[in-house]
């Protein structure tokens, strides 16, 4: 079955690709829809402008669309892209990255419906342990680019997932928070991963933070052979 997948460069969206690939799915395209604020009730936000550096190192075509991040009309704005990846690639069914999100995944599967798209959404209820070692077995690189959730700090940003994972569940113990940031508390940027044909390397960047919330803002990257 020919499908597009909803890419955000993050960890969900990624692993998601992946596994579509693994079970045979034929990707024609990455979907990305770029919020223009962080305010998005859908939508991954910090670093989405380098989506395209990853869909290149991929091989994959890639589709995108602008929405200015408000409640229901950026869903217009996801039935438009999804749209047009229907009558561009002629897909049959979409692939996202949805968790445990009854909000994202409902919207998302309403669309399909309207657009008779079949939905694949190959982490669905998948535990967060689970995950995690999904993406440790296929050597995924990915960085914490975003937190929004007290006791989360600063000293996160721009941190190896992977390897704060266990801190992660420490937290976790105090305070209930999903660790693979399902609620927004958490956001990621991967750097590498099997389907990439060369590393990513941050040589720039900025951090913004501010009460518990910040992102790690990528200025400035190197693409590396494997």
């Amino acid at each position: 079955m020919k499908v597009g997948v909803l890419f955000s460069g993050g960890k969900d969206s990624t692993l998601a690709l992946h596994l579509a690939e693994e079970h045979g799915l034929k990707v024609k395209c990455l979907l990305s829809i770029i919020p223009e604020t962080q305010e998005s009730y859908m939508f991954h936000y910090p670093n989405i402008n380098l989506v395209d550096i990853q869909a290149h190192i991929m091989g994959f075509s890639l589709i995108k669309r602008k929405t200015k991040g408000k409640k229901e009309k950026e869903l217009e704005d996801l039935k438009d892209l999804l749209t047009k990846a229907k009558e561009k690639y002629s897909v049959e069914g979409i692939v996202s990255g949805a968790v445990k999100s009854t909000y994202q995944a409902s919207r998302i599967q309403k669309i399909c419906n309207d657009l008779n798209l079949e939905v694949f959404n190959p982490l669905w209820l998948k535990e967060e342990e689970e995950i995690f070692e999904m993406l440790k077995q296929r050597n995924f690189r990915v960085i914490i680019s975003g937190i929004h959730a007290y006791p989360l700090d600063k000293s996160l940003l721009g941190k190896d997932f992977i390897k704060m994972y266990e801190k992660l569940k420490e937290i976790k113990k105090r305070i209930d928070i999903s660790l693979v940031g399902e609620g927004g508390e958490i956001e990621t940027f991967v750097l590498d991963a099997p389907l990439f044909k060369k590393k990513i390397e941050i040589k720039e960047h900025e951090i913004e933070y501010k009460n518990h919330a910040g992102t790690f803002v990528i200025k400035k990257v190197e693409l590396v052979s494997k």
